[in-house]
């Protein structure tokens, strides 16, 4: 997992509430047993619309998505979280996350910020004023920055610093594989064996 500690990047203005994980992919794209490549499925039905913000050519090579209230609703899928990676996301912003998705994100490397409405508003006018406006996303500071707009963000201590890390589970795990190795040494001979 690549390491976040700040983010400056063009932002996307998604202007819809409660967009759920089979919008941000739809469950055909499901089959595929790698992690990565989904960057065609994401928004697949929404992109078949040249209107859709992503088919803009002003927001192409944007990393930063800012959508509406109540983002990643719906089933859990890691698939959601990789086809916006796989886009190029970095960050997403909103008012607020689902749960699950919020969670699948953090574990995955993607932040996910949660501001006041009245603030993703101000950054939607400010990006959709001028799509070259950049948005500094900044783990390390707890902040937002867009313009003149300095704001700070809440996330807990754990998962921030796995986020700067760059760990995911793996990870976390990996960092203790002395342990486990001094562990499974003084293992009894009768207790099975790891291989």
């Amino acid at each position: 997992m690549d390491k976040f500690v700040s983010h400056t990047g063009t932002a996307v203005p998604l202007r819809r509430s409660h967009v759920d994980t089979d919008q941000i992919i739809p469950a055909e794209y499901l089959k595929r047993v790698t992690r990565t490549g989904f960057e065609d499925a994401l928004f697949a039905a929404w992109r078949a619309d040249p209107r859709f913000v992503l088919n803009r050519p002003e927001h192409k090579g944007a990393t930063i998505l800012v959508a509406g209230p109540g983002f990643g609703t719906g089933s859990s899928r890691e698939h959601a979280v990789w086809a916006l990676q796989d886009y190029g996301f970095k960050a997403v912003i909103s008012a607020h996350f689902a749960d699950i998705f919020r969670g699948n994100s953090l574990k995955g490397g993607l932040l996910t910020v949660v501001l006041p409405e009245e603030t993703v508003e101000r950054i939607w006018t400010a990006v959709e004023t001028d799509p070259a406006t950049e948005v500094n996303v900044d783990l390390d500071a707890r902040e937002v920055r867009c313009g003149d707009l300095t704001t700070g963000f809440e996330i807990d201590d754990y998962t921030r610093r796995r986020l700067m890390e760059g760990l995911d589970d793996i990870g976390l795990t990996l960092r203790n594989v002395e342990a486990i190795d001094a562990f499974e040494q003084g293992r009894p001979a009768f207790k099975p064996a790891t291989l």
